[in-house]
């Protein structure tokens, strides 16, 4: 490739450097400061709707819409898109059980952790994790454009990379760079993929030509707003991450609010309720890339009895090299207790009162938690949970205890 003589020339060549790399979506943008971004999530920060994330202050909201302060000297923004979404089978979220359960008084018929016809309990995980974790992916094809870039345009060219992991907005690079618009449910749509896209940017000392903006909106619609369970989404760009299942299920640590678990169904890790419903995503080509197939990875839905089951090792072992280590095993486990109380099937049983001995707390609350939505439960069952009650020390799993064995079902 011939070295370029003017920006245009540049620009044209960098961008078909990154579809060679496997990048769907390529745009670029002036590194000027994300002014509307800024506003927006500086407002969030001060109703409180990042107050489970402590990292998130308005220092830190400031440096993440300024470029030049990430990379001094920054001229261009080179913002890129990797599509992920697989065909599923279409597993629905279950409605919360009704009271009293879906168990009778005697002991569960179903062979151990096996719903309906022997199959697996199973908890739903989000699409973009079902294969190996995109950190791992797309960094180092990021680190290989930017050496590109350098040979390109000249040895002074300083560059750096963002994949989720640095203070920037990825959501606003990709925005400017032209590469979709912002949904009422803060993912950007693309044209090609939907929002089924993973974002990551490059900053440069080159001056680039940019794209323009996307002129786009979502109009009308409030399918997401209206689909999601714990109504996280107050409105347009509006969330309020702290009752977000995502967040709940991947971000927070300790205890799940009460009143949120029933509102999560199974999901173990993530959600896509509001990419689900968004008419912005129907009929859009599916993910090419195999390091995102489901094969590869965690798979779209997980055995919660099996996930249950997991020490240390056999966590580390399952899911190493995927985005399910982020709520570490603890959290996982909390999230499948969830899940399985939440799907209501009394054959999640044994494995619930084995997670009562687990040496986490947050795993015993959670399962107790779990059990209480799956009664009214066998005497033999209730004196099981008795049993660790009498040798319970941690409070919050003492009061879950105590609904379920000295108070009554709810």
């Amino acid at each position: 490739m011939a070295k370029p003589e003017t920006t245009v020339e540049l620009t044209q060549q960098i961008k078909a450097s990154a579809r060679e790399l496997g990048f769907d979506l390529v745009g670029c943008a002036p590194a000027d400061p994300f002014a509307r971004e800024q506003e927006l999530i500086l407002e969030d920060v001060r109703r409180g709707y990042f107050s489970g994330m402590s990292w998130i202050t308005p220092e830190r909201v400031k440096l993440a819409c300024d470029p030049e302060a990430l990379l001094p000297g920054a001229q261009s923004i080179v913002g890129l898109g990797m599509a992920y979404a697989y065909p599923d089978v279409q597993q629905e979220t279950p409605s919360p059980p009704a009271p009293g359960g879906s168990g009778g008084s005697g002991p569960p018929t179903k062979t151990q952790g096996r719903g309906e016809g022997g199959r697996p309990l199973r908890g739903r995980v989000a699409r973009y994790a079902w294969g190996h974790d995109y950190h791992d992916i797309i960094r180092p094809k990021l680190v290989a454009l930017g050496r590109r870039l350098t040979e390109l345009a000249g040895p002074e060219t300083r560059n750096r990379v963002f994949v989720d992991t640095g203070p920037l907005v990825d959501r606003a690079a990709a925005v400017h760079a032209g590469l979709g618009f912002n949904g009422k449910n803060t993912c950007v749509l693309t044209g090609p993929h939907g929002s089924y896209v993973f974002l990551s940017a490059i900053l440069t000392t080159v001056a680039l030509q940019p794209d323009p903006m996307l002129s786009k909106d979502c109009g009308s619609c409030t399918a997401c707003i209206d689909a999601c369970p714990t109504d996280a989404l107050l409105g347009p760009e509006r969330l309020d991450a702290n009752r977000c299942i995502a967040y709940l299920t991947i971000e927070h640590r300790g205890s799940i609010p009460r009143e949120l678990r029933p509102k999560i169904g199974n999901w173990v890790f993530g959600c896509d309720i509001c990419q689900e419903v968004c008419p912005w995503n129907r009929a859009r080509p599916r993910g090419v890339h195999p390091e995102f197939a489901p094969e590869g990875g965690a798979g779209e839905a997980l055995d919660l009895a099996e996930v249950l089951s997991l020490d240390v090792d056999g966590f580390r072992a399952r899911f190493r090299g995927t985005p399910l280590t982020r709520p570490k095993r603890a959290g996982l486990l909390r999230n499948a207790a969830v899940a399985a109380g939440n799907l209501g099937d009394p054959a999640a049983i044994p494995a619930l009162l084995g997670a009562l001995q687990d040496p986490e707390p947050v795993v015993r609350e959670h399962a107790a938690w779990a059990l209480q939505q799956l009664g009214p439960l066998p005497a033999d069952v209730l004196a099981a949970m008795k049993g660790v009650q009498e040798h319970e020390t941690d409070p919050a799993v003492r009061a879950e205890l105590d609904q379920a064995v000295v108070r009554g079902w709810p």
